[in-house]
């Protein structure tokens, strides 16, 4: 199965977060790394704090969708992720984006992420990695950039 993995981080060194999260979920057991984008800078949504620094990651894996969710929760957990309040800063975020074509609605997974045909910050590094992603239920992601074309992202890498 492949699944995307959107990774953000605006504490610490961020760029090294997200690539330690990368190199994280490249040796978990279970995973593959298939690909990755470049690093991307964004403001804070709905939040404060500093930038974030922005990528996902798609990986192939035979986990199912809860196994992986408890995989991402474990990788921030070793960066000392902490919850003190919604849309808090963070040393670390892995959220799973897609899982294949599967539509996912549980107490603890909604898969496709809720809100990410409504990120820049999601749109523009998913498809440098997969230009054609569909967002099941919604339709191709490429046609949801215009929407958040007044969300400044800049590309860092």
């Amino acid at each position: 199965m492949i699944a995307f993995v959107g990774i953000g981080a605006n504490l610490g060194d961020a760029r090294a977060n997200v690539a330690d999260a990368l190199a994280r979920l490249a040796a978990y057991p279970g995973c593959r790394l298939v690909a990755s984008s470049g690093c991307w800078r964004t403001a804070p949504i709905d939040s404060s704090g500093d930038d974030y620094i922005n990528a996902v990651a798609a990986v192939d894996t035979g986990l199912d969708a809860h196994a992986l969710l408890d995989a991402l929760m474990a990788i921030e957990q070793a960066h000392g992720r902490e919850r003190p309040y919604r849309n808090a800063p963070r040393t670390l975020d892995l959220d799973l984006l897609l899982y294949g074509d599967a539509v996912i609605d549980t107490p603890r997974l909604t898969v496709p992420h809720p809100r990410m045909h409504e990120r820049a910050f999601v749109l523009a590094p998913l498809l440098d990695i997969a230009p054609d992603a569909a967002i099941p239920g919604r339709g191709r992601a490429a046609d949801f950039l215009p929407n958040v074309a007044d969300q400044a992202i800049e590309r860092l890498s």
